[in-house]
């Protein structure tokens, strides 16, 4: 049976912050107008990103909205691989500093918020950080993507493997297509990518 929180529809962000001079990035599906006059929104992040915590402690990040011209290759380079291992703005140039100091993404994305965190809510695996919109701008005039978008048109279909080669069974997660390899999946694994848990893996089956 499928879950019923995959009907509930999501934009996808580019999350960005600077703290101490290390620009970090991330991205979440997460984010919610939630005032107005002034303008606040809010986005919830995992407690095991970089990104969370160089927020924590400089208090400010901006949302670029993702667009349908988005590629994959956005996707892998923000949402794939960790800012604890890689500086994933060292060669990543489509992008400029704005007024909170943080980096807005210009490929791709349709928009931005800028936020300066006013307060943090702890809701166990994520933090919820809720803040004033202190810059925003129009940066194209294109949809922008959602989640169900990216599944179907963005998002490679990956190709039924069942088991590998030496007849192990194959468990991928339905988030971001990691794939784990063994006969059980561990009930308190977490994805290594998307910090999903074991509950989003899905058995492979030819």
């Amino acid at each position: 049976m499928s879950n019923p929180l995959f009907n509930i529809q999501y934009g996808l962000f580019v999350i960005t912050t600077c703290d101490g001079g290390r620009d970090n990035g991330c991205i979440s599906n997460t984010i919610a107008q939630v005032a107005m006059n002034p303008d606040r929104i809010s986005v919830a992040l995992n407690k095991g990103n970089l990104t969370t915590e160089l927020i924590q402690h400089s208090r400010r990040f901006t949302a670029s909205i993702i667009s349908e011209t988005a590629d994959f290759e956005l996707f892998k380079h923000f949402g794939f691989q960790s800012g604890r291992e890689v500086d994933k703005f060292a060669d990543f140039k489509e992008c400029r500093r704005v007024s909170n100091g943080t980096l807005a993404v210009t490929r791709g994305t349709n928009a931005f918020l800028s936020v300066d965190v006013e307060q943090i809510v702890d809701l166990g695996s994520h933090l919820l950080f809720i803040g004033p919109v202190t810059e925003m701008e129009v940066l194209a005039d294109v949809p922008s993507t959602t989640y169900n978008y990216y599944q179907e048109h963005i998002k490679p279909k990956p190709q039924p493997v069942g088991q590998t080669a030496d007849g192990k069974t194959v468990w991928r997660c339905v988030i971001c297509g990691y794939e784990y390899v063994g006969e059980e999946l561990p009930e308190d694994f977490i994805c290594p990518i998307c910090k999903h848990p074991a509950s989003d893996f899905e058995k492979v089956i030819v």
